[in-house]
């Protein structure tokens, strides 16, 4: 079938479904906006707790990523993220979705040369390394009073 490039781009045309902005641009902006208010009311929680500003702020990152996290791997985060569209994309959820997601992919192939491997390829080496020196120097700032 030899078609030209404007009868296939007809063809595609009729076979791809129609985008309904009307419902897709309020869900993304109402969804994203409760992660986000989500992630405000943990800052406040944890400054209730009291944790100065900038340490509710971390601790609040890193909670959303671990949450995120798990809803991934419990296969959660792909339905609430096929409901609400970009809304779940543009927070920090969507950085830990997209890093987790492809590395339970690759479990299946061992934890080291599957998951480990894979993790490294897929979400890129400068993400990774962000992350494992953010936890360290976490750590050092923890372990030794630093804040």
């Amino acid at each position: 079938m030899n078609l030209t490039p404007n009868e296939y781009q007809e063809m595609t045309k009729k076979a791809s479904p129609g985008t309904k902005s009307y419902k897709t641009i309020p869900m993304a902006f109402l969804i994203g906006g409760l992660i986000c208010s989500f992630g405000q009311f943990l800052t406040n929680l944890y400054q209730e707790l009291g944790m100065s500003l900038d340490i509710a702020s971390a601790v609040t990152s890193v909670s959303l990523i671990f949450i995120a996290a798990l809803l991934t791997g419990l296969n959660l985060y792909n339905k609430i993220a096929k409901f609400a569209g970009a809304g779940t994309l543009v927070p920090i959820t969507g950085f830990s979705n997209s890093v987790v997601a492809p590395a339970l992919e690759f479990k299946s192939e061992g934890y080291i040369l599957g998951l480990g491997a894979k993790l490294f390829i897929i979400s890129g080496p400068v993400i990774v390394y962000g992350i494992t020196a953010s936890a360290v120097y976490g750590l050092i700032l923890y372990l030794f009073k630093l804040y």
